[in-house]
């Protein structure tokens, strides 16, 4: 199976948003290569929201080029066989913790935002990441700061598109009990 072909399947099991669900779905549909950094159209991109729910903190990325606190994520690589494998990758490179469990059930949330030309849109694919118990973070190159933050605090330091992650982010530790 291709990434592709691992994206729609994700996406076609997705319920939330259908709306913007179908957009994407639209997108791979049009584009073969709409999971990789070269299609110019827009692509997919797959991120994380690492979490200690013990601690109640969630790791936000202050982005190099956007100098915005962030989840961590990116873009699909060749060597990524599903987004979610992409999500996990980027999510433990940017982070520097190893044993990052993606929380189950599949993306949190889709987040479609423009991107500065020549590109035009990143397709973000959200998904949750739990930290294990006292996991140290380590700063990346793609990085300008690395920061645990309170649940109550991110809306003071982050966008909107991270506090409704954040907000199905809990919502979906809620449910698995």
């Amino acid at each position: 199976m291709t990434l592709h072909d691992d994206a729609v399947l994700v996406l076609k099991g997705y319920e939330a948003q259908p709306e913007l669900c179908r957009q994407y779905l639209d997108h791979l549909a049009a584009h073969p290569d709409g999971v990789y950094k070269p299609c110019v159209a827009g692509h997919l991109t797959a991120s994380a929201l690492v979490l200690d729910p013990s601690r109640g903190q969630v790791l936000l990325t202050l982005h190099r080029k956007l100098n915005m606190w962030l989840q961590m994520g990116g873009h699909c690589e060749a060597e990524d066989i599903s987004v979610a494998r992409a999500a996990l990758r980027e999510a433990t490179e940017e982070s520097g913790i190893p044993g990052l469990e993606l929380l189950p059930g599949g993306p949190v949330r889709l987040d479609r935002h423009r991107i500065p030309t020549p590109c035009h849109w990143h397709l973000d694919v959200q998904y949750a990441a739990v930290a294990p118990p006292g996991a140290d973070a380590a700063i990346s190159d793609e990085s300008l700061d690395l920061r645990w933050f309170g649940y109550d605090e991110v809306a003071g330091v982050a966008d909107a598109s991270v506090v409704r992650l954040l907000a199905a982010a809990r919502d979906r530790l809620a449910a698995a009990g």
